[in-house]
């Protein structure tokens, strides 16, 4: 086991992914020499050669683009959208080619692309630097959507990405990247933990807490706060956002009874309506409360000073947890 921050991690995992397949390719914008605005890359150019490790020009749908081209030739590009809401210029690469090849073919055509796409706000960036775009994506039927929140869960999940011949869009919490935790670099790939598979932190029996990529740190703090009140919240790092690993979620809810789901984007038409949607139907007789969701407010991304109070805290968590256990609380008002 080796101590490394989460940054460090994904660079571990396509170094592995470089080293074990020659047609693995590295594609985005300063990701060679600069290895990268958050250096993710760093160090891959210099030891894998700019042919494998390739800076392009500031034009996300020509990256894109590209990548479909490499895929029909049998290599497995990875590319890097230097930020979240960079993407959009490429979106229509994605949702209308990179998504619809395989089936359009008939199978004929495999798309093993990978997207990295740093995600999230916490960082004191503006707009275009801190989306939470991942709902997009997840609507659209033929892409994979990941996101991580552990250094372990980094390294592994990008080589199974990488090794899918499904495209998948990876998303990193950018401001988890200088978080640490132990990673073994060992870990035989074929026999981790699959990477559509949700996987429960903390065992609990009154509430399920559902959260993924940045606040899932935040929910199990929720969970330790809750604990010295005497509530037992089970926490889901849901991992896959599409698809959804519903049998997860539902045997908890099961249990539980009660369902919170939380996420950084906005609430209307964001992630946590469609998972509460489908537990709602899924164990609407097991349900005491109605779901809740505690998530970013419908807003542009805010200014960095007042970010902090647009991005769901710990208290936010835990007055949504009161609500599902129908506990009076000083933000009983404030919705999102």
């Amino acid at each position: 086991m080796t101590q490394m921050t989460f940054a460090r991690a994904i660079n571990s995992g396509l170094r592995k992914s470089l080293e074990n397949d020659p047609k693995v390719i590295l594609m985005g914008e300063d990701i060679g020499v600069l290895g990268g605005v958050f250096r993710v890359t760093d160090g891959l150019q210099k030891d894998f050669g700019k042919h494998r490790v390739v800076d392009t020009p500031l034009a996300e749908s020509a990256i894109i683009g590209t990548a479909v081209g490499l895929a029909y030739r049998g290599y497995r590009p990875v590319v890097e959208i230097q930020f979240d809401g960079f993407i959009y210029p490429a979106f229509d690469q994605i949702v209308s080619q990179v998504a619809k090849l395989h089936y359009r073919t008939q199978g004929a055509v495999k798309m093993p692309i990978t997207i990295r796409v740093p995600f999230g706000g916490g960082i004191g960036s503006p707009e275009h630097h801190s989306e939470s775009p991942e709902a997009y994506f997840t609507h659209t039927s033929g892409l994979r959507v990941v996101t991580v929140s552990n250094p372990q869960d980094a390294y592994t999940v990008i080589q199974q990405a990488i090794l899918s011949d499904d495209p998948v869009l990876y998303f990193e919490p950018k401001r988890r990247y200088h978080d640490k935790g132990e990673v073994d670099e060992g870990t035989d790939i074929g026999s981790a933990l699959p990477m559509d598979t949700a996987r429960v932190l903390t065992e609990g029996n009154d509430v399920t807490l559902v959260a993924y990529g940045p606040l899932v740190k935040t929910a199990r703090d929720a969970a330790t706060a809750a604990a010295d009140e005497g509530i037992s919240i089970e926490v889901i790092d849901l991992r896959s956002l599409s698809p959804v690993d519903y049998p997860t979620v539902e045997a908890s809810v099961r249990k539980t009874g009660r369902l919170v789901v939380t996420h950084e984007a906005g609430q209307s038409g964001g992630l946590g309506a469609e998972v509460a949607a489908s537990i709602t139907e899924r164990c609407f007789y097991h349900l005491e409360a109605a779901p809740v969701r505690v998530t970013g407010f419908d807003i542009p991304y805010p200014y960095s000073k007042v970010e902090m109070h647009h991005l769901p805290s710990l208290d936010r968590i835990l007055d949504g947890v009161d609500r599902a256990l129908g506990r009076p609380n000083s933000l009983s008002g404030l919705e999102g």
